[in-house]
């Protein structure tokens, strides 16, 4: 498939739909002074061409009882183990992200508990997978930065 080519109107329509999945294509039409169905186009033209994959919703954690963030680092006994341990790992709802890696880690996860307590517990699930030799743990002490916009302006200004 060709590179597909974004344009300022681009651009700024995927601007605000970082801001915000769920603004109205008419009130993106009226901010940029094009028609509701030219937005409509393009959108659908960015998610044929695999730019744009779904849209996503961002959740309060805090509110809804799960502040607690932890980095852990697994090491495995045997790398040829990494499929079947990222399958156990799926299976543990509370371990959001997890990365293959090189390096120190050769599995990278981040996890959501309530508490201390719930985040340990969580900690023993990976610990317990067979295969995994040993974790490592790192506590967020406060997520400082989650911002996508200035990676896609980056981005942009790159083309």
């Amino acid at each position: 498939m060709a590179k597909f080519k974004l344009d300022e109107i681009d651009h700024q329509i995927l601007d605000m739909l970082i801001e915000n999945t769920r603004v109205p294509f008419t009130d993106i039409a009226k901010k940029l002074l094009i028609s509701a169905g030219t937005v409509h186009v393009r959108v659908k033209k960015m998610e044929d061409a695999g730019i744009i994959k779904g849209s996503s919703l961002t959740l309060d954690y805090k509110k809804l009882g799960y502040s607690f963030i932890a980095y852990v680092g697994v090491f495995l006994q045997n790398t040829s183990k990494t499929a079947f341990v990222l399958e156990r790992i799926a299976e543990i709802p509370y371990v959001t992200v997890a990365h293959v890696t090189t390096g120190k880690f050769n599995i990278f996860c981040k996890i959501r508990a309530r508490n201390t307590e719930h985040a340990k517990d969580v900690i023993f699930m990976l610990d317990d997978i067979e295969s995994v030799y040993r974790t490592e743990t790192m506590i967020s002490l406060e997520e400082s930065i989650n911002d996508k916009k200035r990676l896609m302006h980056s981005i942009f200004n790159d083309l």
